[in-house]
């Protein structure tokens, strides 16, 4: 029997992901897809500025084209491409309490790309097989049990032979209808279905109508209310508000009468049926079975990318958890905090969709006092609130800019420029690989070193100042909320989990309980009983 340290059913871009992240850490996964080969349909478009910075830790940072600093997906209402632009909208309103100079702080050193799922897949995929996943397409998970020391799944590949695996854990990234939480008996609440509506993929060259730097057009004419977006490689997709279906002729037609000419050579590639909606299961994790993707939540897409993205850094704060179970340095109970940190996200990120115009006519009557979280927030200043992090209140607002939070346990590490050895890097560039203790002073190396011997978990002392010269010291120790003397502990997913603005009476004794108790340290647990 294969004995895979997790099996991670569907392969789309979370499972991919899943896989990425996991064997990046060097643990044993393997992915089964039960379709031969990815969606001929892009689906997603567009992955934002956080997604990079995960991808780009594990070496995929120069395989993946970004779009220019500064770019935001734009939306406008139109008659027709060829035809009369009425007015664009924002995502996010103008906020009165959003200084300029506040805006135009860098926060990442990724951008985001306008890319296609289905570019993006196989680049995952391959890195993952190149880390050492096991991906297999044209394979179906028939059935799974679970009991107290692993999950046992059946197997059936595309000539109909079955085999059975058994792995440690399992990650259900199958899918909005997912038979794994079926299975479980994992209910889901939220908005609901919104529509069920149609799309024709097709080919024309209209780079032309992009040069105003606008993506994504509301067709608003008589006979024709659809919604036309580009996937930037000649392909676009015209959506229809309706489940009708149409014949090629007549998706002909309307597509030349979105674009407002009738001169164009257009090739229709394929036509799809999906539903829009918006729901969250009710638990992420079921014993040693958890939810990711839409798996775990179906979010309608949105100019803030929170349906793919959300799924991609759901299985992100999972891996190292996961990594760090199996290698034996923590408790099980560490996974626990995957549900009570991901879950709250997932509803943040429901809330604020139906906040904004784009989606306000589906929202029910409690989304109305909604209040709009700004974009920098959302994407860059989620709170997470579990065991995992210390100091996280419920006072705490769900979501934050990262010069509000200022480095704060439960918040992403923030981003700021750094030179070593000559090279230029980020803060980012010095976490997400395993515990980083951030100081300014010397005073907390020794400090490390006996917290990482008495919990049995490596702790990587980076020191601020010598090797490591940021741009601006100053705006360095105000970021992460330190005085010279203090020091923060970064997770391996690059948030903050606990910090000490000043030196205290003992540091060694004060970093050593702050560890064992955000990593679940079995090592110390076992000293303490």
């Amino acid at each position: 029997m294969e004995s895979p340290s997790v099996l991670i059913v569907g392969g789309g871009l979370a499972g991919l992901s899943a896989a990425l992240f996991l064997s990046w850490r060097g643990v044993p996964a393997m992915v089964v897809e039960r379709h031969a080969a990815s969606s001929p349909h892009p689906r997603a478009v567009g992955f934002t500025p956080r997604t990079l910075e995960l991808l780009r830790a594990t070496g995929l940072g120069s395989r993946v084209p970004q779009v220019p600093p500064g770019s935001r997906l734009r939306r406008a209402r139109v008659h027709s491409l060829a035809g009369e632009w009425f007015e664009e909208s924002s995502w996010t309103p103008p906020s009165a309490d959003e200084p300029g100079a506040e805006r135009r702080i860098e926060h990442s050193p990724c951008t985001g790309a306008a890319l296609a799922q289905d570019r993006l897949e196989p680049i995952l995929r391959d890195r993952a097989v190149e880390l050492g996943a096991d991906v297999r397409f044209g394979t179906e998970l028939v059935s799974f049990h679970q009991d107290g020391d692993g999950v046992t799944a059946v197997l059936r590949s595309a000539g109909g032979a079955e085999h059975s695996v058994r792995s440690r854990y399992l990650i259900a990234a199958d899918g909005n209808r997912s038979p794994v939480r079926e299975a479980l008996g994992i209910g889901r609440d939220g908005r609901g279905l919104l529509s069920t509506s149609r799309s024709v993929l097709f080919k024309a060259p209209l780079e032309e109508y992009l040069q105003a730097g606008v993506r994504q057009f509301e067709i608003d004419q008589p006979g024709l209310q659809a919604f036309l977006t580009t996937y930037g490689d000649g392909r676009w997709v015209l959506m229809f508000a309706d489940d009708e279906d149409r014949d090629l002729g007549t998706l002909e037609t309307q597509v030349l009468q979105a674009i407002g000419r009738t001169d164009l050579e257009i090739e229709l590639v394929t036509t799809g049926r999906w539903e829009l909606s918006a729901l969250i299961a009710d638990r992420f994790a079921d014993g040693r079975v958890f939810l990711a993707g839409d798996a775990a939540h179906t979010l309608p897409p949105s100019r803030g990318g929170y349906g793919a993205n959300t799924g991609i850094d759901d299985v992100h704060n999972l891996a190292w958890k996961l990594a760090s179970v199996l290698s034996g340095e923590s408790a099980p109970s560490l996974l626990d905090t995957y549900d009570a940190e991901r879950r709250p996200i997932a509803w943040l990120r429901h809330q604020q969709i139906f906040a904004r115009a784009d989606y306000r006519r589906h929202a029910g009557p409690a989304a109305a006092d909604t209040p709009i979280i700004d974009d920098d927030a959302m994407e860059f200043g989620q709170l997470y609130r579990s065991d995992a992090v210390l100091a996280a209140g419920a006072e705490l607002p769900p979501a934050a800019r990262p010069e509000q939070w200022a480095g704060r346990p439960g918040t992403r590490a923030p981003h700021l420029w750094l030179t070593r050895d000559g090279a230029r890097l980020s803060t980012l560039d010095l976490f997400q690989r395993g515990w980083v203790l951030l100081a300014a002073g010397d005073h907390w190396a020794a400090a490390a070193g006996q917290a990482a011997e008495r919990t049995g978990i490596a702790v990587d002392h980076q020191r601020i100042g010598g090797p490591l010269q940021p741009d601006e010291p100053a705006e360095l120790l105000r970021a992460f909320g330190l005085s010279q003397d203090g020091a923060t502990l970064v997770r391996p997913d690059g948030y903050v989990a606990w910090r000490s603005p000043d030196l205290p009476l003992r540091p060694a004794d004060e970093l050593t309980a702050a560890l064992a108790q955000v990593s679940f340290a079995t090592r110390h647990a076992a000293a303490t009983t």
